[in-house]
């Protein structure tokens, strides 16, 4: 008789991939950043419940202590709560802004490895948050728009291409993201990682700092200059962040000038593939993308797509 196999894929790694959300799986909304306009937290509130998903919200999603979304106590309190709630299959974070790397040390990490894996969603300042649950939970996680954003909560409804992306990563696949421009040709299948280039530079030093070895790095960010942007790939560089980097996937820079001269003359001595101008990040539209699984950089049609993982046998 064959083995059963688990309903957890686990990557090759090591890092677990969540199982997909289904509809009638419970979801829950936390603020573990910025406070969210609250008109924008209804609407996206509704989307998601749109798709068949019951949504609970954290206790204190509506409060705002100057420019975070309450107490560091409180918002630690509702992702932690959210995230150990056997109900729960999906902790959605409302949206970024600043004040996730203020409660990672509020978490008890011991307690969340117990409750088990599910799925993360956010972006922007929640890079903090999937480097920490990448470190102490060993989970893979969506980087992607949030509820209380422009993509998903405008007036007239969530940008399409951005909302089918986003569905598709609710339901565990990985689309394909295509770019605009090679800037170094090749192919390459690693692990995906990093995120928000502010958010990786604030957390070197830390237990939470990059390590790139033998994955592709995703680096994104919004309203940089080119010289912000050289001083923080330059911290990146000189910590040992990117020592045995696999390849780079560039993302949106919106508001940042012309970052390409910067981007090319930092990360192209590396000599390992490098594709640009990926809807993913901030902007318009704003893709999904999974970090911690499998991701494959294709050169010839200047994309990122998922690989395919395949079940473990269950121990």
């Amino acid at each position: 008789m064959n083995e059963p196999v688990t309903s957890i894929p686990v990557h090759p790694e090591g890092v677990i991939v969540p199982p997909p959300i289904r509809p009638g799986d419970t979801v829950a909304v936390v603020t573990p950043c910025g406070p969210p306009d609250p008109v924008r937290l209804v609407r996206g509130v509704r989307v998601l419940e749109e798709l068949g998903l019951k949504v609970v919200t954290g206790a204190h999603v509506r409060e705002r202590e100057r420019y975070l979304a309450g107490s560091d106590a409180g918002r630690a309190a509702d992702l932690q709560e959210a995230w150990c709630d056997p109900a729960v299959s999906a902790v959605i974070c409302a949206r970024g802004g600043y004040g996730a790397t203020r409660i990672l040390d509020l978490l008890d990490w011991d307690a969340m490895r117990a409750a088990g894996p599910k799925t993360l969603v956010g972006s922007s300042d929640v890079t903090a948050l999937h480097r920490a649950f990448a470190v102490e939970l060993g989970v893979a996680s969506w980087f992607g728009p949030m509820p209380a954003c422009a993509t998903i909560s405008d007036p007239g409804g969530p940008e399409p291409r951005t909302f089918a992306g986003f569905t598709q990563a609710l339901s565990g696949v990985q689309a394909p993201v295509a770019g605009d421009r090679v800037i170094v040709a090749g192919e390459v299948v690693a692990p995906l990682t990093g995120g928000n280039l502010s958010l990786l530079a604030a957390l070197c030093g830390t237990p939470y700092q990059l390590r790139a070895r033998g994955q592709i790095v995703l680096l994104e960010d919004v309203a940089e200059e080119p010289y912000r942007i050289d001083r923080m790939l330059t911290q990146l560089l000189q910590s040992g962040s990117l020592e045995g980097v696999a390849g780079f996937v560039l993302g949106s820079w919106e508001n940042c000038g012309d970052p390409y001269p910067t981007l090319e003359e930092r990360l192209v001595p590396f000599g390992v593939p490098v594709i640009a101008g990926l809807p993913v990040g901030h902007g318009s539209p704003q893709f999904s993308v999974q970090l911690g699984a499998l991701g494959a950089i294709d050169a010839q049609s200047c994309s990122l797509v998922g690989a395919t993982i395949v079940p473990v046998k269950a121990v």
